[in-house]
């Protein structure tokens, strides 16, 4: 027999109990705790559930690659769950509702894909940073095995993916899930950012997920997480496992969602919690009629959380990552621009403002990109270079040392460090990120522009004949703003994705993501289904070697319906006070 958890949990079990305690003594907590989230109908009752499957599918990039990394996974169908209980279940047709002026038509065939009513074991792990409603993907998995059937079994394996290499989990029971329902952050079980991807890696979760003979592992995870999903999946198939492994969109960048995945789950929250905190500074700006506030907002790959929350809040300036991009913009460029709004407000006596800037904006600026392309590899983990700037005491000494190799390299390149004052100099220089990128969330680039301003408009005579003086203030939203209570949206959507990979599990599907789309409509017209991982992967180089990874979602700055809207209304945030 099986233990209910391994002996060293016994801190972890304690730890989440003691924080849910505090969830509960609050009153806000409790009323939170007592929202029952509405649920699509198509799965509300889990009995006669009928799995219809479309055409093979293809990776988004690479294919012939992708195929070759993954035999056993690759070209699986997208999957519809219908209910021959429920009028217009639409398992045969269905032409789903897309985002961005994109549409799929997707014509689905009945199966022979049964879902067991048998009991069912199943694993749920955490990855990676936490998002809002990644406890209701485990209530909804946790009530979905209960109702298909009472002897089902949880397991929880905690502080992320290394829990299911070491095989150190909880069981989950009723009395622990049910102090979780509609709380934020991760801590039922935590999270972690260990990648289950060396075969040594592979082969200890191959042995925990065997010796709790589990039907199912459910991975909670960004893109980062699901691409190690998928190739956790290819080795149980490989291995003959019976274990299907199912992902779970999550991120609150907005950068996992393609045609077929509409939102990954935590967005929703994280931009009405970052719109919340940017309205009350368009209000201070305009009541105290001084200062410039320069807000930098999380979105290190795209900018769908600075796009979102200026829709919502149509601050006076909004840089777009993609845009900046797309029209080549230098540096110079991008101060120009907003030190032309600063100066533009000054003339009409508004020495006031806010403008919302990406966390990775700095690397769609060609220039930058290039510079640091060449830091990133001259300085990724292991290089003689990186070692001999480690002896180095002095930060003066190591960044005269980079400016040397910069020298020897590309002109371009030097002036264009040179031009970042010091302390983004340093920042540049920092130990690099698993990916062997730099740290964007580091680098304070708000207080780069707030410099770059006041030196600028010292130049503007206008500006300085009005009387104008320069008043800035920097902040950073971002790791912050993703442990929240879940909005409603996300309360539900993530309820319906843990009874979708429940559903999943209990078809035998392997290496898919669960998928609960037509989100903008009612959530009882909600759909569900899965589409494999394999299609949403493509190959990028990442410390230097090709890889597959799950291709991110950027802005569409050519074709995007909320872009278009945004474009065709920033003039006149610019020069008004449109602050909602």
């Amino acid at each position: 027999p099986l233990p209910t958890q391994s002996a060293p949990l016994n801190m972890a079990g304690l730890v989440a109990d003691a924080s849910a305690s505090l969830v509960q003594s609050t009153t806000f907590g409790k009323i939170r705790q007592e929202f029952k989230p509405r649920i699509p109908t198509i799965v509300e009752s889990l009995e006669g559930i009928e799995i219809s499957t479309g055409p093979k599918t293809a990776a988004a990039g690479q294919a012939w690659e992708i195929n070759r990394l993954f035999p056993e996974t690759y070209g699986q169908p997208v999957v519809n769950i219908g209910n021959i209980n429920v009028i217009d279940s639409n398992h045969s047709n269905h032409k789903s509702h897309v985002p961005q002026n994109s549409s799929t038509n997707i014509q689905f065939a009945k199966s022979d894909i049964k879902v067991s009513s048998a009991p069912l074991r199943v694993g749920v792990v955490m990855s990676g940073g936490p998002a809002p409603g990644g406890h209701n993907v485990i209530t909804g998995l946790f009530d979905a095995l209960k109702e298909m059937n009472e002897d089902s079994v949880l397991l929880g394996f905690t502080g992320g993916p290394k829990g299911v290499m070491i095989n150190r989990y909880i069981q989950l029971t009723a009395d622990i899930v049910n102090q979780y329902r509609n709380s934020g952050g991760f801590d039922m079980i935590q999270s972690g950012r260990e990648k289950m991807q060396s075969t040594q890696q592979l082969l200890a979760s191959l042995k925990t997920v065997t010796e709790h003979n589990l039907d199912g592992l459910v991975v909670i995870g960004g893109d980062g997480s699901n691409t190690h999903a998928a190739k956790l999946a290819e080795f149980f198939a490989t291995k003959k496992s019976k274990c299907s492994v199912v992902g779970i969109p999550k991120t609150i960048d907005g950068d996992l969602q393609n045609d077929l995945i509409e939102m990954s789950f935590g967005f929703d929250t994280a931009v009405k919690t970052f719109a919340h905190w940017v309205s009350n500074l368009c209000r201070a700006a305009v009541s105290e009629g001084q200062t410039w506030h320069f807000v930098k907002l999380m979105g290190r790959d795209a900018s769908q959380v600075t796009l979102d929350v200026a829709l919502q809040t149509q601050p006076n300036l909004t840089l777009i990552s993609e845009e900046i991009q797309s029209e080549n913009l230098l540096l110079h460029d991008v101060t120009e621009m907003m030190v032309s709004v600063i100066e533009e407000r000054a003339l009409q006596g508004k020495h006031y403002g806010v403008i919302l800037i990406p966390e990775g904006v700095i690397q769609f600026i060609s220039s930058m990109r290039a510079l640091i392309d060449y830091l990133n590899e001259t300085l990724k983990e292991g290089s003689k270079l990186l070692k001999e700037i480690k002896k180095l005491a002095e930060l003066s000494d190591k960044i005269n040392y980079v400016r040397k190799l910069l020298s020897n390299d590309l002109p371009t390149n030097l002036s264009n460090f040179d031009v970042l004052p010091r302390d983004i100099q340093a920042k540049l220089l920092l130990e690099r990120d698993p990916q062997g990128n730099v740290q964007l969330a580091q680098i304070p680039i708000e207080q780069l522009f707030i410099q770059m301003c006041e030196q600028k408009l010292r130049t503007r005579t206008k500006y300085n004949a009005c009387g104008a003086k320069f008043r800035a203030a920097g902040h950073s939203y971002g790791y912050d703003g993703r442990s929240g209570f879940p909005s409603n949206f996300d309360a539900q959507y993530c309820y319906a994705l843990g009874r979708v990979g429940t559903l999943l599990i209990a078809s035998g599907l392997n290496g898919y993501m669960a998928r609960v789309y037509n989100l903008e409509y009612d959530v009882k017209q909600w759909k569900c289904g899965g589409i494999p991982i394999t299609m949403m992967m493509g190959i990028e180089i990442r410390l230097g070697e090709p890889t597959p990874v799950i291709k991110k979602c950027l802005v569409d700055v050519e074709y995007g319906r909320k872009f278009s809207y945004f474009v065709k209304r920033r003039d006149d945030w610019a020069v008004d006070d449109c602050y909602r």
